[in-house]
């Protein structure tokens, strides 16, 4: 997959204190609850090394079986509870990044356009994840 030059941001505001967002964005067991674009997806497996140099990988999977692939990469940076930056395997960059306000957290996710897909498409997409992630940790009581 070619990378395109542009870049795209997408955030949310969750309404949860930045330590609990932390551990549902970065723990397998949590991650494969929101980790999919719509309802007819899911995410049957996640693994994660968060360190750099540490690796990821999250299986994305069309629940009727039609389509799937492994999301992976390596981790450029990691400051607990506040930044992770990482290098998908196909050499583009990703920065989400953690900000504390006060008991919610505001979540901003920038990543490197891939050129296969239109910009419009990819915003699309890793917003509708980031919701699923808003919305599974405001309801997650899980540890």
């Amino acid at each position: 997959m070619k990378t395109g030059n542009q870049t795209i941001t997408v955030e949310t505001t969750v309404h949860t204190p930045v330590g609990e967002v932390w551990k549902y964005w970065t723990e397998p067991q949590h991650i494969t609850k929101w980790c999919y674009a719509s309802i007819d997806w899911h995410a049957p497996n996640a693994e994660n090394d968060l360190r750099v140099g540490g690796r990821f990988l999250t299986r994305m999977e069309a629940k009727d079986g039609s389509f799937g692939f492994d999301f992976s990469g390596v981790y450029d940076e990691v400051r607990i509870n506040e930044i992770i930056s990482y290098t998908i395997e196909d050499g583009r960059k990703v920065t989400i990044t953690f900000i504390s306000q006060e008991n919610d957290t505001k979540v901003i996710e920038t990543f490197e356009a891939e050129t296969t897909n239109s910009v419009e498409m990819q915003e699309a997409g890793f917003q509708a994840i980031l919701d699923n992630f808003k919305k599974y940790s405001e309801t997650s009581k899980e540890d």
